[in-house]
């Protein structure tokens, strides 16, 4: 995987995203554990631990985004057999900034190419994020932390 930056929108940041090195694994194992605790309120916080990031994210492709001061400021993972994201973490202080749409175009062929996720129904900054995307609602289901959306995204014809 190469590394590159990416500009979102006139005089905004620039994102360098990249694979990660072993030593930012715990800065993203840190971004994960926070994120879900601030952001899925209606499940025990006790529940998510910092393990799970490893477990979590076995043979998925990994992809950091780091800031200009070189601070991890979220992450992309991607299990590329199904062109399925699985997550897409963004640190709480950086949130708003572009990092989302700046991991979305380190995706392979992207935005020609069709991809999915899953996201959770009562996450609902993802949610309008996603959808601002182009991602559309494909299906739905239920899973240990809540109902959830399954969302596509079709490349335009």
């Amino acid at each position: 995987m190469t590394d590159f930056s990416v500009q979102t929108k006139p005089q905004s940041v620039k994102w360098t995203i990249r694979s990660p090195r072993q030593s930012d694994l715990e800065r993203l194992a840190d971004i994960y554990l926070a994120v879900r605790r601030e952001t899925f309120v209606w499940v025990d916080p006790a529940s998510f631990r910092h393990e799970d990031f490893k477990a979590h994210t076995q043979g998925e492709h990994l992809w950091l985004a780091e800031a200009p001061n070189g601070e991890a400021a979220g992450f992309m993972t991607l299990w590329a057999p199904d062109d399925f994201i699985h997550m897409l973490y963004v640190s709480k202080f950086w949130r708003g900034q572009g990092i989302g749409a700046a991991l979305l175009a380190a995706l392979p062929d992207w935005p020609h190419k069709k991809y999915r996720l899953k996201c959770l129904v009562k996450n609902d900054r993802a949610n309008a994020f996603y959808r601002s995307k182009g991602f559309i609602v494909t299906g739905s289901g239920t899973s240990a932390e809540g109902d959830y959306e399954e969302m596509s995204f079709y490349p335009a014809v």
